[in-house]
C-alpha cells in the first residue's frame, strides 16, 4: 500500500514511517497540512494516517475538506485527543478508524490491514488462489502448502494484484504502490519484480497486457 503519514512529531513520525516500510508499505511523510494537501494533489494513496493537531491547523477540517471534494481515501486518525467526543467528531467527519497516542506499532499495523481488507471488499484475510494460500493479515503466502518467502516489495506488488482481482494495473500505478516520492525508480523495476513473483508463485500468477499493464492471473 502507498500510505501518507501526516504527523509533526519527528520522533513518532520516524517510528511510524519505519514500521510502515518494515510492513512492506510505501510511506510518504508530511509534517504540515499544506504539505499534505500538495502531496495528495499529485499522488494517489491507499491510506492516510492523520494527526489532529498540526502546526498549521487541525486535522478534522482537513478531513472534512477531503470528503467534501469526493476523496474517499481511507483515513486512520492518530491523536492524543482521547475524549469520547473527540472520537465521535473524528468518525463523523469521515475517519475509518481512530487511535489514541501512545499506541502500539503492531496494533497500528493490524488496524491498517483491517481497513485495507474492508476497502478491498474482503474482510477475510485468508484467500485461496489455485495452489496459493494467501494470508493478508500475516503477509504470508503458501504454495502447495509450503511457505514462500517474499521481499517487502515483492509482497507489496503481489498485494496490489490480490486486492484488485481482474483489474488491469498500469506500470505507473504499480510504481506508486512501491515507492515514495524520494525513492529512485529504475525503468525495469516492475518487470524485475513481476519476473521474481512468477518464479516463486507460478508463471501464470500475473498476466501481462502488452503495452497496458498487468493483472492477477489464475495459477
Amino acid at each position: 500500500m502507498r500510505i501518507l503519514l501526516i504527523e509533526d512529531d519527528t520522533v513518532l513520525g520516524a517510528a511510524v514511517a519505519d514500521q510502515l516500510r518494515a510492513d512492506g508499505h510505501s510511506a510518504d511523510w508530511a509534517k504540515r497540512l499544506d504539505a499534505a494537501d500538495d502531496t495528495l494533489a499529485v499522488g494517489a494513496f491507499d491510506l492516510v494516517l492523520l494527526d489532529l493537531m498540526l502546526p498549521d491547523g487541525r486535522g478534522i477540517p482537513f478531513l472534512r475538506r477531503m470528503r467534501a471534494r469526493g476523496d474517499a481515501t481511507p483515513v486512520i486518525i492518530l491523536t492524543a485527543l482521547d475524549q469520547v467526543s473527540d472520537r465521535i467528531e473524528g468518525l463523523n467527519a469521515g475517519a475509518d478508524d481512530y487511535m489514541v497516542k501512545p499506541f502500539d506499532l503492531d496494533e497500528l499495523s493490524a488496524r491498517i490491514g483491517s481497513v485495507a481488507r474492508r476497502y478491498a471488499g474482503n474482510p477475510n484475510p485468508l484467500i485461496h488462489l489455485g495452489p496459493l494460500e494467501i494470508d493478508l493479515a500475516a503477509k504470508a503466502v503458501r504454495r502447495d502448502g509450503r511457505p514462500v518467502t517474499l521481499t517487502h516489495r515483492e509482497w507489496a506488488l503481489f498485494e496490489a494484484f490480490v486486492q484488485a482481482p481482474g483489474r488491469l494495473l498500469s506500470k505507473a500505478q504499480l510504481e506508486e504502490r512501491l515507492y515514495s516520492f524520494d525513492d529512485s525508480i529504475e525503468s525495469n523495476t516492475i518487470e524485475v519484480h513481476v519476473s521474481r513473483l512468477r518464479k516463486k508463485l507460478g508463471r501464470s500468477v500475473i498476466d501481462t497486457e502488452r503495452g497496458l499493464g498487468y493483472r492477477l492471473g489464475n495459477p
